[in-house]
């Protein structure tokens, strides 16, 4: 009796505390969403009023990780996807204010930042089958950071890219759409784009010998090949074998943009993509 009092007690307190962390996520989504409408409506330049909105994009997702992270350190899909997605609004924020043009790539990367949250939302639920009670360790901790970090900086690259894509597109159809005042120039978003992949392959770099050092460390081996580390190596060198060409031969346009795509692609499986296997489809 007692043991099914306790599961009935856990039960009710489950419920209120899944609504409450639904209602959270819902916030921080709708948080994002007054900037996209401002940028896609034409109503937004580098000014007051876009920083404001930007402003308020970031702490909807600020205020989920502070709470999510605040005496437990999680692991989950949800928890990976809203720190992706503050990190790259303030790597954004940085970029918009140093790049005069960065700030149009607004229009690309918050939709995609509000798909991030969707699936975040959705899975705010799954279990955390990596969850640990209070803060990791100094080197788990730094590689984590530069793990997250490093997405932050190719997810922007990936969107400058992607923004090198629909322009030459526009320019090869002759036709103009609402895109073609969003976005930057195709020199400005090739600029953009090589100077973000080069600082995410220096930090992707980082990212891979802090966490050869931890799986040294804790197994005595220096790579152990599943999945993610698979997904991580073979994007990074993808990615460096893109910039070599760029440097020697001038690789740009859109066949640079599309094999950085794939090279993004390879590290979204590996970093959220196994999280949602194993968090969702398998959780």
């Amino acid at each position: 009796m007692t043991h099914l009092m306790a599961r009935g007690a856990i039960s009710v307190y489950s419920a209120p505390a899944m609504m409450t962390g639904l209602i959270h996520n819902l916030a921080a989504l709708l948080s994002l969403l007054p900037v996209t409408i401002a940028v896609w409506r034409g109503r937004a330049a580098r000014d007051r009023l876009f920083w404001m909105l930007t402003a308020v994009a970031l702490v909807g997702p600020l205020s989920i990780v502070a709470v999510r992270y605040g005496t437990t350190w999680n692991s989950g899909l949800s928890e990976a996807l809203w720190v992706t997605i503050f990190v790259s609004i303030l790597l954004f924020s940085m970029l918009s204010a140093l790049a005069a043009e960065a700030w149009r790539l607004a229009g690309l990367l918050f939709p995609y930042l509000i798909l991030l949250a969707l699936i975040a939302t959705i899975g705010h639920h799954a279990p955390d089958a990596d969850a640990l009670a209070g803060a990791p360790g100094v080197w788990i901790l730094i590689h984590i950071l530069v793990s997250v970090l490093t997405y932050g900086l190719l997810t922007l690259a990936a969107i400058a890219g992607l923004a090198v894509l629909l322009r030459e597109r526009g320019m090869r159809l002759k036709r103009r759409d609402v895109l073609s005042d969003l976005l930057p120039s195709i020199a400005d978003s090739e600029r953009l784009q090589v100077r973000l992949l080069v600082a995410s392959e220096a930090v992707l770099g980082i990212d891979v010998l802090t966490g050869m050092g931890i799986q040294f460390l804790s197994s005595g081996q220096l790579l152990v090949f599943d999945h993610k580390t698979l997904f991580t190596l073979v994007g990074f060198l993808l990615i460096g074998v893109l910039l070599f060409a760029h440097f020697r031969s001038g690789l740009r346009g859109r066949r640079a943009a599309r094999l950085f795509l794939v090279g993004y692609l390879l590290v979204t499986l590996g970093f959220p993509g196994v999280k949602f296997v194993q968090g969702v489809l398998l959780g």
